[in-house]
């Protein structure tokens, strides 16, 4: 068989015969899959907003209580490594918390499983008001993310239950929206009371609380069954797509230096507290503002040539980042710019990774590269923070305009030498959250055109799509593993 493209064919059940592919680490942590189960039509619309209120209430706890630790690191006298660390917790926490919170949901079920991890994240958030020293935080900040992952997968699969085949990738948008405005919206409260008193953080710890009254209470169908999916390997997966790996890890590791490290920047430079509650809301403001442009612009050209643009524009971005003084006004458009190329972007590479996924390998597929964003979310600030340390704070754009060069570079390399899947093969954009599981993918729409396409064998594509394929000819079957 002859490899067709960029991120050559598409996983199907014996991919033997599908190039460029492979999944990712088993996914043990949100690549689960819903299984059917009764629906009740008339809660759906209900049991929907009750959902997206609470998810909304949880965000905003979310950033809030990012933010104060951010900056009560800063006034605490933790160092700016000693900071990277804590707030990688969080970070780590998401990535083990899937595998156990399916089994506890299977034990208890999903609303003892919600209410017991918001109870438990909401005190997470008291212990760091209470004990203010540094192995405290990074334990709480652990806890924090663990619950998270917890309750977004509680929260996706009961989206999933109550919504229909035709509203799915209306729900995934109006998640992504929610959680987005919400993060924002918390952590743009770091303005309203002194983040050096013990205020903030009852506040965030009320309003995670707050979560669990309109879900608990909601009217809603009954929980939907979870069970762990079958599992696509990293080496199938980079075999399949590697630009999908390499983006994901990428995008990963400048979201959690952007959301880990910016309020220790802002602190850093010297930003009032109003400052820097503007300059921690731009980034998710131009997140939610550019996700429909950017989408638009993703169908109607090559996926891989957007992804490529979205990136230049994003390091062009950190780079007047490193020129422009900080406290110069045009510093908050920059942040705006800078999370309006890097939500979208994950975005994109979700969106390019489906393209040459078969639907049978979506959720294996989706639960890997939930586990490949996470851990560069994981590493960034882990990298970022002794750089800004020793270095300087500036050091906070240099790595993040890093992350996006090597997307640069490897989507350069991958069009000078890979052909692209031909655009009639794409799928729909798929505004995805960043910190969404891997359950979430069970809300991406399908069109059937797709599904038949990507089960059509290597030979059919070529032959309809000759003219992208013919300098592939007389490939060997050897060469399948060549990627893209």
């Amino acid at each position: 068989m002859v490899a067709t493209g960029d991120d050559a064919l598409a996983f199907r059940p014996l991919a033997a015969t599908d190039s460029d592919s492979s999944a990712a680490a088993p996914a043990v942590s949100s690549d689960v899959e819903i299984g059917a189960s009764p629906r009740l039509a008339s809660a759906g619309v209900r049991g929907m907003w009750a959902l997206f209120l609470g998810l909304g209430l949880l965000m905003v706890g979310n950033g809030l209580n990012g933010a104060i630790i951010g900056v009560r690191s800063g006034t605490e006298g933790f160092s700016v490594v000693v900071t990277g660390v804590i707030m990688a917790g969080y970070f780590a926490g998401f990535l083990i918390a899937p595998t156990p919170v399916v089994r506890m949901i299977a034990s208890v079920g999903h609303i003892r499983v919600f209410a017991g991890l918001a109870s438990m994240a909401s005190s997470a958030v008291l212990v760091h008001s209470v004990f203010v020293n540094p192995p405290v935080w990074v334990a709480m900040r652990f806890v924090f993310g663990f619950c998270f992952a917890g309750l977004y997968i509680v929260i996706e699969s009961w989206l999933i239950e109550l919504s229909t085949p035709i509203n799915r990738g209306r729900t995934l948008a109006v998640y992504m929206i929610v959680s987005m405005t919400g993060l924002g919206l918390g952590q743009y409260l770091i303005a309203v009371a002194d983040p050096s008193t013990f205020r903030l953080f009852v506040l965030s710890s009320v309003l995670v609380s707050l979560a669990l009254v309109p879900i608990t209470l909601a009217h809603t169908a009954s929980a939907p069954e979870i069970r762990l999916p079958e599992p696509v390997s990293m080496r199938e997966l980079w075999s399949v797509v590697p630009t999908g790996v390499t983006g994901s890890f990428s995008t990963g590791a400048a979201t959690g230096v952007l959301l880990g490290l910016s309020a220790v920047y802002a602190t850093a430079v010297g930003f009032s507290i109003e400052r820097t509650a503007l300059f921690l809301l731009a980034p998710t403001v131009g997140g939610v503002a550019m996700q429909w442009p950017v989408g638009k612009l993703s169908d109607r050209l090559r996926r891989r040539t957007v992804i490529f643009g979205v990136s230049v524009v994003a390091a062009g971005l950190c780079v007047l980042g490193i020129i422009v003084p900080s406290d110069h006004s045009s510093v908050l458009v920059i942040m705006f710019g800078i999370g309006g190329a890097m939500f979208p972007l994950y975005s994109l590479v979700v969106s390019y990774t489906l393209d040459w996924t078969a639907v049978e390998k979506t959720v294996g597929v989706s639960g890997t590269l939930v586990r490949i964003n996470g851990t560069g979310a994981l590493v960034g600030p882990l990298v970022t923070a002794p750089l800004m340390a020793w270095i300087s704070p500036a050091l906070f754009y240099w790595t993040v305009g890093v992350y996006f060069s090597v997307i640069i570079g490897f989507i350069s390399y991958r069009i000078l030498f890979r052909e692209a899947l031909p655009k009639e093969r794409e799928r729909p954009y798929v505004p995805f959250p960043a910190r969404a599981t891997s359950v979430a993918f069970k809300l991406v729409s399908v069109p059937k055109r797709v599904t038949k396409r990507v089960g059509k064998n290597v030979a059919t594509r070529r032959h309809e799509h000759r003219s992208a394929d013919d300098r592939f000819e007389g490939w060997s079957e050897s060469k399948r593993s060549d990627g893209e």
